[in-house]
């Protein structure tokens, strides 16, 4: 049986927790959980985007902590190819790219390392979280709405944006996949992607991100938050597994080994630090 389409988790009162990536980064989902606990965060208002395995050296680890914490995790495009053994990630990569040569090797590692509990929850997990936040609508997605693996950074075309919000009908979109944090404000809508924990956001610095949607009495603040975590005790567990210098060296460097899917306004900012920042949504009340 396939993944449910969507996942409708009701009315939510309190602060949530959403972030995404953990690409087999135990250290990282650790933290994040530590984290959570720490603002008194419950794990039933937690939200992982997906691609719970990827670049680094603990996959299983990593999804096996989130589940056992009972984190509702969203279907990304690496759950979807592992827990179907597809041949490759399906990232959305250009074929022959720096990024798609790289990923050839961490799936191959990754798909070894799975077993077939875990990829079976894999295919059980849904492909999109709906919920509804002081009179929001909210929608979680991966990539996109429409493809899992879609592309949508700060600068994509307003176009784009506005397409795939109309096709959920969603007052805010939480995203993954892109791996840098922003928030676009549209008309009457908000596109916010809570980033990545597993991997820096290749702003030069070891820090990686996620997001706290908290419900207001005019509507919500989502706030994109840093967290600090032991980059280096995982950076070393990916070099004794043999896994590609170029990410180990990244979690403290916080510069990607290869910008391939960056456009040129990302790919500009790459080593520019990212400041914590808070953006409104305001009901149609308030805004009245």
């Amino acid at each position: 049986m396939g993944a449910p389409a969507e996942l409708e988790l009701g009315e939510i009162a309190g602060t949530i927790l959403v972030f995404g990536g953990p690409y087999g980064n135990l250290e990282a989902t650790e933290a994040i959980l530590a984290e959570a606990a720490q603002l008194e965060i419950p794990p039933a208002r937690m939200i992982c985007t997906g691609d719970v395995a990827a670049y680094c050296a603990e996959p299983l680890a990593a999804a096996n902590a989130l589940r056992a914490a009972s984190v509702t995790v969203l279907m990304g495009n690496c759950e979807e190819a592992l827990g179907y053994g597809a041949e490759n990630c399906g990232c959305g990569f250009e074929d022959g790219t720096s990024c798609d040569l790289l990923a050839d090797q961490w799936y191959r590692y990754a798909s070894a390392q799975l077993d077939g509990d875990c990829r079976a929850w894999m295919r059980a997990i849904p492909r999109r979280i709906t919920l509804t936040m002081a009179g929001a609508k909210l929608a979680v997605v991966h990539g996109g709405a429409q493809r899992i693996n879609r592309f949508l950074f700060a600068s994509s075309a307003a176009a784009e944006f506005a397409e795939e919000m109309e096709f959920v009908g969603a007052d805010i979109i939480i995203a993954g996949h892109a791996g840098i944090p922003f928030t676009r404000a549209l008309p009457n809508a908000i596109w916010h992607n809570a980033g990545a924990i597993g991997m820096p956001a290749n702003d030069g610095t070891a820090r990686v991100w996620y997001s706290l949607v908290v419900p207001e009495a005019t509507g919500l603040r989502l706030e994109h938050r840093a967290l600090s975590y032991d980059h280096g005790a995982a950076a070393a567990k990916m070099r004794r597994a043999g896994l590609a210098e170029g990410y180990a060296d990244c979690l403290a460097s916080g510069l990607w080994p290869s910008l391939d899917v960056l456009p040129a306004t990302e790919a500009a900012s790459t080593g520019i630090a990212l400041a914590e920042c808070i953006f409104h949504w305001k009901s149609a009340s308030a805004a009245a």
